[in-house]
Order: C-alpha cells, then sequence, then structure tokens
C-alpha cells in the first residue's frame, strides 16, 4: 500500500501537469491515443523478458512523434492516419502477447485498467525516474511550452524552436502515459490528464493558477481514489477517474453562479461607464487642472 500511495501521488502530479498544455492546444485525446500505442510496448516487454514500462515508453514515444509528425503536417488525411496508428497500436498489443511465452490478453488487464496494488518495487523505481523527467519538462519549460499552446506562430517569431518543444511535449506526454499506466490503466489514463485540467479551468483564469489548481486537484483524486479502492475493495483506476468526475462535477455547479454574477457585475460597470461617458459636461464648458 505505500508503494501504491506513492505511486499515486506522482501520477496525480505529472498527468495533470501534462494535460494542462494538452488541454490548450485542444489535444486533450491524444493520451488516450498514446495509450493504445504504448499496449504494443507493454507486449514487447512480455515478449522479451524486459520490464514493460520502458519498453512501453520506447513505442509510446515513436507514436507520439508519428503523431506530432501528421498533426504538423495538417493534411486531410490526417485523422485517417491517426486512427490506423491508434487501432495498430491496440491490435499489435494483443497479438503479440499472444507470441510470449505463456502470454496472454489475461496478462493486458492489469496495465489496460491499472492495478496499483500489485506495482513492484522496480516499477516504483521507474515511475519516480520517469516523474522527475516529465516535472522537469512541464515546469522548467512552462513559458515556452505555454507560448508553443497559445500561438504557434507567434512562438516562432520570438525565435523558440517550436518544432523541438513540440515533439519534446508529445514525448513528454507518451512518457506520462507509461507512468499512469499501472495506476489508472491505459483506457482511462486520458480522463486523468484531462478531467482535474477541466476542473480547475471552472475557477482559474491565468495559466499558472490553472496548472498549480490542476495538480492539486488531481494529487487528491489519485490520493483519495486508491485510498477509497482499498476499503471498497474496487478497481483503484475507476475510482481514481470517478472521483475525478465527481470533483468537476461539484466545482462545475458552484463555478456557474460565481461565473454569472462576475457577468452581471461587469455588465454593470459596463453600462455605469458608458452613462458616465454620454452624461459629461456640455459643449464650451471651460475645464480647470
Amino acid at each position: 500500500m505505500q508503494r501504491a500511495l506513492l505511486a499515486a501521488v506522482l501520477v496525480g502530479i505529472t498527468a495533470p501537469a501534462v494535460g494542462t498544455y494538452l488541454v490548450q492546444r485542444r489535444q486533450a485525446i491524444m493520451g488516450d491515443g498514446i495509450g493504445h500505442v504504448a499496449l504494443t510496448g507493454v507486449a514487447l516487454g512480455f515478449l522479451t523478458g524486459t520490464n514493460p514500462v520502458w519498453t512501453a515508453v520506447l513505442v509510446s514515444a515513436a507514436g507520439a512523434v508519428a503523431m506530432e509528425y501528421i498533426r504538423s503536417r495538417g493534411k486531410a488525411q490526417g485523422d485517417i492516419a491517426l486512427a490506423l496508428l491508434f487501432y495498430g497500436g491496440m491490435a499489435g498489443g494483443v497479438m503479440i502477447i499472444n507470441l510470449a511465452p505463456g502470454g496472454s490478453t489475461a496478462n493486458l488487464t492489469t496495465y489496460l485498467f491499472g492495478s496499483i496494488t500489485t506495482v513492484a518495487a522496480e516499477d516504483v523505481a521507474a515511475i519516480c525516474v520517469l516523474s522527475v523527467f516529465v516535472l522537469a519538462v512541464a515546469f522548467g519549460l512552462r513559458r515556452q511550452l505555454f507560448a508553443v499552446c497559445q500561438d504557434e506562430e507567434f512562438a516562432k517569431v520570438t525565435g523558440l524552436p517550436v518544432r523541438l518543444l513540440n515533439l519534446l511535449l508529445a514525448v513528454t506526454a507518451a512518457v506520462t502515459v507509461t507512468v499512469a499506466m499501472r495506476v489508472v490503466g491505459l483506457l482511462l489514463v486520458s480522463a486523468l490528464m484531462v478531467v482535474p485540467v477541466a476542473a480547475a479551468q471552472q475557477f482559474t483564469r491565468a495559466f499558472s493558477a490553472t496548472l498549480a489548481s490542476a495538480v492539486g486537484i488531481g494529487t487528491a483524486v489519485a490520493l483519495g481514489g486508491t485510498v477509497g479502492s482499498y476499503y471498497a475493495d474496487v478497481p483503484p483506476g475507476a475510482s481514481i477517474v470517478v472521483l475525478a468526475i465527481a470533483v468537476f462535477g461539484l466545482v462545475a455547479a458552484f463555478a456557474a453562479p460565481l461565473a454569472r454574477r462576475r457577468a452581471r457585475v461587469a455588465a454593470r460597470a459596463e453600462e455605469a461607464c458608458a452613462s458616465g461617458a454620454s452624461g459629461t459636461r456640455a459643449p464650451g464648458d471651460d475645464v480647470k487642472v
């Protein structure tokens, strides 16, 4: 349980940190696509007898680079190419796992839906190393990544290496998926990357505030879902995602009236300014300074 809680904290921090950038550039579904590709890496780990986490990192990083290349070309066939990549990754994983000695699709269940209570010591070590890389990129390059996600053309004008930063963000998202696959599973990891960010956006305006709030929400729901799954004897990945959605619903319920109130106050302020401007001094009045 100690290893499970440590893994939950790391995933709760890293997933929303990277997800904030993906949501900013309207690529919220990218984590789900990388999860499909990472399944082939997990199967290769079973086939070669190595730690599936590291093989999943390599394969998902290659898949993320391919997705970024397809996105940057921007052709009409881009969606079809991405679909082929996603489904090919899933099919490749199922095929390769059956070629592994003693392997079957049952071995993939813990990676598809998460099994945090079965995280081994070597898995925790790998998660820690990968989390350091993810956090170094997400927080160390937050200004550059925000500029690229907000407006690529403006970022190019300012001299930023836009293509390199895009590739780095794609690889970081792939690493985040492999970090979270033992906690929430490859099929649910995208939810932990997006839902806390969506909840944070309900009550924040600045990018830095959204990033910090999303990380806080992600950590809270990861810990809460893990502890709750232990006592309720339910899958931890599903518990974390359901709790994250519940937090989003609760925040949205309180944020909507507050937003309407702010809109009314802003409208009244604009009306007061307009009436003050129209009711100024008559023409010809002298003004003394």
